[in-house]
């Protein structure tokens, strides 16, 4: 578990994978997005790249850590480990191969089986600039984002169009959403204080379809949660330690 000292200057860490089939452009996505580079005969990713990238958010300086996976079927087994602890996905087809659009599925199936809990998600068209050779049309991709309850953009790695813009769509939403979370949280202590105190559990009424469906499980899960952000607010914990509190969560 890593902790903010004095000397680290972010107040937030979020995990974000890069995920689609080899060649759909990830990791000059990165490029351009963290060092402002492009390489037009980049290699296959072999393994596992990350950079991290600093952003401002309503005065909070976020670091957004980003991964790069393997596309390559070859090395699935190996990238799968890299989903746990991440809060944000982009996931990136290729606009003029078909076959990595068709793959998405497979991508976001995989997505939610290997992530330890519901990740911020944007579909990424890339290489949007080859307008001649284009195989998935605009409509296609927010077809396919609206079914799936996913962000949408088209990107384009070589003239850096939208690339900054799919990158803070999700850490932004990353970052909204951990705000509401330490608000809810506070609300609720300002009700009750002593809801939290001496570390005792306080069960809260939840819905009888969440109590039919998890016997009691949800309602553990979502005391936690309350506790831990509030507890990661304060002591600006890393969000990345969400891969350790999934392991709680298995056992409440």
């Amino acid at each position: 578990m890593a902790f903010y000292t004095e000397e680290q200057t972010e107040d937030y860490l979020f995990k974000i994978v890069l995920i689609g089939d080899s060649a759909v452009g990830k990791s000059n996505l990165l490029a351009r997005f963290a060092r402002d580079e492009f390489y037009p005969n980049s290699k296959s990713t072999i393994g596992v790249e990350f950079q991290t990238q600093k952003i401002d958010i309503k005065g909070k300086e976020v670091k957004a850590q980003i991964w790069d996976t393997a596309g390559q079927e070859r090395f699935r087994a190996v990238t799968s480990a890299y989903y746990r602890g991440a809060v944000g996905a982009l996931v990136v087809y290729d606009v003029s191969r078909r076959q990595t659009f068709d793959s998405i599925g497979r991508w976001l199936n995989e997505l939610q089986t290997y992530s330890d809990m519901n990740v911020v998600t944007i579909l990424v068209g890339n290489k949007s600039d080859l307008k001649d050779a284009r195989e998935v049309t605009t409509a296609e991709g927010k077809s396919l984002a609206e079914a799936q309850g996913l962000f949408f953009i088209e990107t384009s790695a070589l003239d850096s169009s939208n690339v900054a813009a799919a990158f803070q769509t999700v850490v932004k939403e990353i970052y909204n959403i951990l705000s509401r979370k330490v608000i809810q949280s506070r609300d609720l202590k300002q009700k009750d204080p002593g809801w939290m105190a001496n570390g005792k559990t306080v069960v809260l009424q939840a819905d009888e379809n969440q109590e039919e469906e998890g016997g009691g499980q949800s309602k553990k899960a979502h005391i936690f949660s309350l506790c831990f952000l509030e507890y990661m607010e304060q002591n600006r914990i890393c969000s990345c330690v969400v891969e350790t509190v999934s392991c709680f969560l298995k056992y409440l």
